[in-house]
């Protein structure tokens, strides 16, 4: 935890010291400066945002849930084969796996479809075996 306020400290530090070139620069500079702000926070619970009713901000590593249990993943966005794969739920097209939101709307996510981390309101994950006459 101080090591994160450490690092931020710096950031903001050396955001403030001007630009000698006295350019463009200076703005793109500014922007990368906040891109790594935002991407010190270390660990986000996607659960405890959703209930929070707050945008997961991007960090280095995410805690998601997928059925009872949570994972930690260091992307902001996986597929469905991963988050299966992740599961231990093999083979992955015997599987759905469903992307739930805050308030209960839940979404299917495809095997090669990405499911983002940082969308607002994912709250968890659910898989659910197939029948033999599903997704075939």
């Amino acid at each position: 935890m101080n090591n994160n306020k450490e690092r931020k400290e710096t950031a903001i530090n050396h955001k403030q010291q001007p630009n000698p070139c006295g350019t463009d620069a200076d703005a793109r500079e500014n922007e990368l400066l906040e891109d790594v702000v935002e991407l010190l926070e270390e660990i986000v619970d996607l659960e405890e945002c959703a209930l929070a009713n707050r945008r997961p901000p991007r960090a280095r590593r995410y805690r998601i849930r997928i059925d009872k249990h949570k994972y930690e993943v260091e992307v902001p966005a996986m597929t469905g084969r991963e988050l299966l794969t992740l599961a231990g739920k093999i083979p992955v097209t015997s599987y759905m796996i469903s992307q739930k939101f805050r308030g209960g709307e839940a979404k299917k996510i495809g095997l090669d479809e990405k499911a983002d981390f940082t969308t607002p309101g994912v709250e968890r994950f659910m898989t659910l075996p197939l029948d033999q006459t599903e997704g075939c």
